[in-house]
């Protein structure tokens, strides 16, 4: 063992290797220089590989690379070993480090074997683009869905408040309405008695004519009617009211049913009222009805309505804001003053009518601004928004596009800066069903 130790790492056995090169130096050199630069290689290589399995953890073969760095070490030892026995004939320890290298190299060979086909198995970056692509889609669906959910919950609790305020109107108003009719008969009966009175007694009492000058009697006469009949116009118009916020809220019937959409497009008009009046230096918003002959529509009221709101309250935004500083094609004149504002007559414009025996077709345009071309490309974008910060989430229009696409019908919008804007809505008759 102690003779096979030391003819292991002997060199007196054998010549250096230079020997075969008859020591020529430029030979020699050309060995040296290029199995160091081999090995420099071949060592720098683990590095690389090393690096690599300590900042991707999540990499599956991890000990191939290992395995793989192993047998560039032991590779580069040979070319080593090369420049070494120029001069130090140790070949049997050289031998042995290609013996080394050998079984790594087989052993690596054998274990790459059972891996190629999991390689071959992962996606391929073209792949991934794609996977990655889906995803963001996905991602983006997702995130529309997570506004509409919460729009849609924002709009079921409004509609409940507004159908809980309007039961609680309607009862006081029915008491009013029902009772001013009993006070204007009983007031009628009082002054007839009180006429009757007169007639049959002419000499009445100073005291008492005296009282009936104070109090001006002639004139409670003529007015007392009138009062109670604007008591009752104001009952009318609440109760009115109370049933275009049911209508609006739709909570009392089925989600999907039948209706007539000029019961919701008026209805709309009414809770918006007070927006279209006049406000300041800026006159009332006209409202044109060109309604067409239309036949009940099957559709979801409560989420049409929905549309029909989000739509007509931009329209008032954007005549307001007209008001303000635009330049109308439909005034010609650039509202600048007060005097100027008496020109601008703003007006939004609602026509219906059948397309064909399974579609209609609802019109809302208005005559403010308009929209650029790069605006009404991004009109129904989720989140995308005109308004200041605060004045509006960007969802109304991206939902609105939503519910009508339920209906299995189509929204556009038509737009031109300084001619105004129209929305056109066009659905089925018959909802197809989802």
């Amino acid at each position: 063992m102690h003779n096979l130790g030391q003819d292991f790492l002997t060199d007196s056995l054998f010549i250096p290797h230079g020997h075969c090169y008859l020591w020529k130096p430029s030979l020699v050199w050309l060995n040296i220089i290029s199995d160091s630069l081999i090995a420099l290689v071949y060592y720098s290589i683990p590095i690389a590989l090393v690096y690599f399995v300590h900042k991707r953890k999540d990499f599956p073969f991890k000990w191939i690379l290992l395995l793989f760095g192993a047998f560039i070490v032991s590779c580069g030892t040979t070319h080593l070993m090369d420049v070494w026995t120029l001069w130090h004939p140790t070949y049997w320890l050289s031998t042995f480090i290609k013996c080394i290298t050998a079984i790594i190299s087989l052993y690596t060979a054998i274990a790459l074997l059972p891996i190629i086909p999991q390689a071959i198995a992962l996606p391929s970056p073209a792949q991934l683009e794609a996977a990655n692509s889906q995803l963001k889609l996905t991602l983006k669906e997702l995130e529309n869905t997570q506004a509409q959910l919460i729009q849609t919950e924002k709009m079921s609790s409004l509609g409940q408040l507004v159908a809980g305020i309007a039961h609680e109107i309607n009862n006081p108003v029915s008491f009013i309405d029902g009772n001013v009719f009993i006070v204007n008969e009983y007031t009628k009966n009082l002054f007839n008695l009180i006429a009757l009175y007169q007639e049959g007694d002419r000499h009445l009492p100073l005291k008492i004519k005296a009282y009936i000058e104070e109090i001006d009697l002639d004139f409670i006469q003529e007015d007392l009617p009138k009062i109670l009949s604007s008591i009752k116009m104001g009952a009318n118009r609440i109760s009115k009211l109370v049933l275009s916020l049911r209508n609006f809220s739709r909570l009392d019937e089925a989600e999907k049913k039948e209706v007539d959409i000029h019961e919701g497009l008026d209805s709309t008009l009414l809770i918006l009222q007070n927006r279209l009046e006049t406000e300041g230096n800026y006159p009332d918003i006209q409202i044109i009805k060109q309604y067409g002959n239309l036949p009940k529509i099957e559709c979801y009221p409560g989420q049409l309505n929905q549309v029909f709101m989000n739509i007509l309250n931009n329209s008032i935004d954007t005549l307001k804001e007209s008001g303000i500083g635009c330049n109308l094609s439909v005034v010609n004149v650039k509202i600048t003053n007060n005097q100027e504002l008496k020109n601008y007559n703003p007006q939004i414009r609602i026509c219906t009518e059948v397309l064909d025996t399974n579609q209609v077709i609802i019109r809302i345009a208005d005559n403010g601004c308009g929209m650029t071309e790069e605006i009404k490309r991004k009109i129904f974008d989720p989140f995308f928004t005109t308004k200041p910060v605060g004045s509006g989430t960007g969802l109304g229009m991206s939902i609105s596009y939503q519910i009508i696409n339920k209906h299995g019908g189509q929204i556009k919008c038509i737009s031109v800066p300084l001619q105004g804007t129209e929305f056109i809505i066009q659905i089925p008759i018959q909802i197809k069903s989802i």
